[in-house]
Parts: structure tokens; C-alpha cells; sequence
């Protein structure tokens, strides 16, 4: 039944037999109650439009008894077609480069609903409700007095890749029973940076029925994920056009290799890493090249870089990017600045662990096999001295989320670390090895291998995830990552700031990486020993 207004009368109603008014209305007093607020003309008015699709019925079958149940609408059984569900639209927000953002709840444990569309200045937008999370909201279950955990809360985020104007906005709530609910909003502005962070805010507080994080990877799996790497692409190439480059200290032609450090909100560890860094043996053969994602620290950064140079005699680029680019992004942009075939990607929060180590890693590139060499990893030590990482391997993790009755068996990729937390010379993690992937934390790669993989996806938001994807590109191409045992200290999660934005874009960055890499990984690189023939012992 449609509640935007009465259907359009016709000139004259057309003559069902057996059909009576006052019959109608008794087995129907939803109608009865339309009829009387003026909704219809009479009870065949709402049947003409409605109740005869509905399957409603007429008349009293003749046998029917007392103590009989006679069930009289069929599908619409339960419905108060005279009471409109409660819902609200909390928020709508559009962005110059054409995001939507959708937030609100409904009422509609007795008929789904189907699909929003807005309705604004110069623009029409439907979701449809598999485009929709659904998620929990206790504030509307109690302002409704339900018991039962019903996904009260619906979500929405698109990109459209068009400008859409702001302003008033009128939203009609499909149900599927056809029925139309409509309310006004308003559609307010926001930079495509906001709506982003907003969008993965959202998804990151959000309270889903069940698991809530594999409730959170069911929700975007249909469309919002999709949509919102659609619209970090475009951030992202924002932020790495047009790049600040400043250079300290002194300048070689050609170096060893080019340490790279990205950078994200924290800019003391560049003074510390240079300290510890500059007392190693045969370190003038390297270049450092900071990339920030952080233009809001560009003062201090050059302050620091600076310093650097100056105190300990480093050669120091720095380059200052216009946005948050992400991980894979800034490092990417930082090797047209690398004056070296060998680049070696690093945290900020990552140290040496011995004195010697640049003229351990100068020694192993000249004798291992080129193989050994073309990407590789390092063991990483956590501050207690316990190892934190000696090689990468995948798995998987699946769990069920039931949605307002339906159950969505939800299945996604994870990278485990070998030998977490085991004492720190354990033989079996820190010998020279193929593995399935490397962290991030430290990366060792051929220049000419990494460009012909093309570098780090730039799909991910912000981070995560980009490490074990070069990892596997490198693996399809013919070239598994090693560890070798240059061990280093890592404090992780130290390096940069984390916010409900960052976790809600590791949780996209999860199903993308489960989407891009789950079929390729199921028979011959899943768990700790992979069949791959390239991960062969050697």
C-alpha cells in the first residue's frame, strides 16, 4: 500500500462478483481504518489498487467453523497497514567528486525493506538493500520497546564519480511488499576526504548482529567496499600528484641502496632511526628518502631532516606529499627519488639490531643467488628481545552472521607471522628460506623486479595488506620472497596514529585482499606449509 498519497480514482469501479463493501472491510480493518483517514474512497478502492495482488480475501468460505483459523490477506498477514513503520534518516552527506553517505533505521521486522532512494536537487540515487548494512541499533529497539536483536540500523555509502549538489532531500523507503514510506532530509556537503573517513568511521563503530567483525566484512561485501576504494583511488592520486621534494646532507650519484620510510603522524622516529642508523659500518653507501603522508608536519619534518643531515651526516630526502596517500601510494611515489637499483622499504619504528647490519645486508646481496635476493624479508624483534616475525604464512577464518533472520557465512584471508613470541634464536625461524610473503615493516627488493610488478597495489586504504600482496604478485611471477637473518628491532604500532578510520579501512582492506587473492590461494599456498612448488625447502 502506498503511503505517498491516495492512488488516483477512477472514473468508475469495476463490478467484482460476489464482492461486498462492509464483508471487506470486517476481514480487512487495516482497510477499514485507511478508508475512515480518507487513504481510499471505500474498501473496493483499496482492493482495485491493492488487496487484489495482495491476495486478500472477499467473502467467508460457507464451511467455515467455529474454532477455525481462516487466515483473510495472505503475504500481508501481521501488517498494520494503517500505522506507517517508524524509521528516521539520521544523516545524509554528498562530496564534491559524487560520494553518498546514508545513515538512518526502520522499523521493518514485518515487511524488508527493499530499497532507499533520495530524491534531491539535480540528482536521484536508489540503494538497493543488498547495497544496505544492517546493523544493530539499541537506541531504536528501545524507543520501539522490542525485545528481539533485530538490525534496526541501516547504512549506505556510494561513489558515483559526479558532482551532486546539496540541499533538500526527500527519501523513500521501499518496502518489499511495495509498500512506500518518504520523509524529508537534508543532503549537506562534505570534502571527499571527510566522507571517506566518515564512511570508514562508520563502518568501523558500527554494532553488527553477531561477530562484529565478520558482520562488518558481510556488510561491505556487496557494494560498499567496492564503492569505497572507488573513491580512495581517486584521494590517493590526489594526494601523490605534485609532490614537495626537499634534499640534506651529502649526495652521491649512486648509492648501495634507498632506505624508504613512510611516514603518518608521528615525525620523531626520523631523528632516532638516523641516530642509530648513521653508527653503522659502510651506512654511507645508503640514502634515506622520507615520504610523508602527513602535510600538516611538513615544518617540523624539514626541521628534522635537517638536523639529520647536519648532526649525522646522512643523506636525507624528504618528501611531502599532499594527503594521506597510504602506504603502498607514498612508497611508490618515493622511488622516482631513489638513486639506487636496491630499495629497501621500512618502517619508522624499525631499528638495527647489531652494528654491522648495512654491511651484512651490502654482503648478502653479493653472495646469495640473485633468486635469494630479488625480494626479501628480515626477523623482526618486539622490544622484549621475543621474536616478532621470521616469514609470513595465510590462512583463512570463516564464521556466520545472521542478518534479520538470514545467515550470511562469511569467509576472509589472514597473514600470520612465523614464530610469534618465540624465544629469539629459534633455528627453525631465522634460517635463510623461500616464504609466502615478508612484512612490510622491512622489505628488500630489486628495483627491476619491484617496477615490473608494478609496486605496491594502490587499492588499499591507508594500509595493511599491500606487503603480502606484492608478496604474492611476486610469487606469480616466479620470484618467492626469502628470509634472511638480518634481524632488526620493531616497535610495532609505534610508528603512526591510529583512529576509528584506520580500523574501518583495514577492514576493507581484508576483503579486498580476500577477494583478489582467495581462489589463487586455496590449493597451494594456504598454512604454514604450502605445497607451492616455488616455497619448496631449499
Amino acid at each position: 500500500m502506498n503511503e505517498l498519497g491516495p492512488p488516483g480514482q477512477p472514473s468508475r469501479q469495476k463490478h467484482y462478483p460476489g464482492f461486498d463493501d462492509e464483508t471487506y472491510l470486517r476481514l480487512n480493518p487495516d482497510v477499514r481504518l485507511a478508508v475512515m483517514s480518507g487513504k481510499f474512497r471505500n474498501g473496493q478502492d483499496h482492493y482495485e489498487h491493492y488487496g487484489r495482488a495482495e491476495g486478500r480475501m472477499v467473502a467467508i468460505p460457507s464451511d467455515t467453523k467455529r474454532g477455525q483459523l481462516l487466515v483473510t490477506n495472505g503475504a500481508r498477514t501481521g501488517t498494520d497497514l494503517s500505522k506507517p513503520p517508524s524509521l528516521a534518516v539520521d544523516s545524509i552527506q554528498v562530496s564534491p567528486s559524487g560520494g553518498i553517505l546514508l545513515v538512518g533505521w526502520i522499523n521493518d521486522t514485518l515487511d524488508p525493506l527493499d530499497s532507499i532512494t533520495l530524491y534531491a536537487p539535480g540528482w536521484v540515487y536508489t540503494f538497493d538493500h543488498t547495497a544496505l548494512a544492517r546493523v544493530s541499533r539499541p537506541d531504536a529497539r528501545d524507543v520501539l520497546g522490542h525485545t528481539a536483536d533485530h538490525a534496526h540500523g541501516v547504512w549506505g555509502f556510494s561513489f558515483v564519480a559526479q558532482a551532486l549538489p546539496s540541499g533538500v532531500c526527500y527519501a523513500v523507503l521501499r518496502l518489499q511488499s511495495g509498500r512506500e514510506l518518504g520523509l524529508m532530509a537534508n543532503a549537506d556537503p562534505v570534502s571527499d576526504i571527510e566522507l571517506r573517513g566518515m564512511a570508514l568511521t562508520q563502518l568501523a563503530q558500527a554494532a553488527y548482529p553477531g561477530s562484529k567483525y565478520f558482520g562488518a566484512v558481510a556488510s561491505i561485501a556487496p557494494s560498499i567496499g567496492t564503492q569505497l576504494a572507488a573513491l580512495n583511488r581517486i584521494l590517493t592520486n590526489r594526494a601523490i600528484a605534485g609532490p614537495y621534494v626537499r634534499q640534506f646532507g651529502p649526495r652521491k650519484p649512486r648509492y648501495r641502496g634507498s632506505i624508504i620510510i613512510c611516514l603518518y603522524g608521528r615525525p620523531e622516529y626520523m631523528f632516532l632511526q638516523a641516530a642509530l642508523f648513521s653508527r653503522l659500518s659502510d651506512f654511507a653507501d645508503y640514502e634515506f628518502i622520507y615520504v610523508s603522508n602527513s602535510p600538516e608536519l611538513a615544518e617540523t619534518l624539514l626541521s628534522e631532516a635537517q638536523r639529520c643531515a647536519h648532526i649525522y651526516g646522512l643523506s636525507v630526502s624528504l618528501i611531502i606529499l599532499q594527503g594521506n596517500a597510504g602506504f603502498g601510494s607514498a612508497n611508490n611515489a618515493a622511488i622516482a627519488f631513489a638513486a639506487s637499483d636496491r630499495l629497501m622499504f621500512m618502517n619508522p619504528d624499525v631499528f638495527p639490531r647489531a652494528t654491522d647490519w648495512a654491511a651484512r645486508h651490502t654482503a648478502l646481496l653479493e653472495a646469495v643467488p640473485a633468486a635469494q635476493s630479488a625480494l626479501f624479508g628480515a626477523p623482526l624483534y618486539y622490544d622484549d628481545g621475543s621474536l616478532m616475525h621470521g616469514g609470513m604464512f595465510f590462512a583463512t577464518d570463516s564464521a556466520p552472521c545472521f542478518i534479520n533472520g538470514r545467515m550470511v557465512e562469511t569467509q576472509i584471508l589472514r597473514v600470520e607471522h612465523y614464530g610469534k613470541g618465540a624465544p629469539p634464536d629459534t633455528p627453525s625461524f631465522l634460517r635463510p628460506r623461500p616464504v609466502p610473503a615478508v612484512s612490510g615493516a622491512f622489505i628488500s627488493a630489486s628495483r627491476v623486479l619491484f617496477e615490473r610488478l608494478g609496486g605496491f597495489s594502490q587499492e588499499y586504504i591507508f594500509g595493511h595488506y599491500e606487503d603480502a600482496d606484492l608478496c604474492l604478485k611476486s610469487i606469480m611471477a616466479g620470484h618467492p620472497p626469502w628470509l634472511h637473518n638480518l634481524p632488526l628491532w620493531h616497535l610495532e604500532g609505534k610508528g603512526s596514529h591510529r583512529h576509528a578510520a584506520h580500523e574501518g579501512a583495514s577492514v576493507v582492506n581484508r576483503w579486498l585482499f580476500t577477494k583478489i587473492w582467495a581462489e589463487p590461494l586455496v590449493h597451494t599456498l594456504l598454512g604454514p606449509t604450502p605445497a607451492h612448488p616455488a616455497l619448496a625447502v631449499r
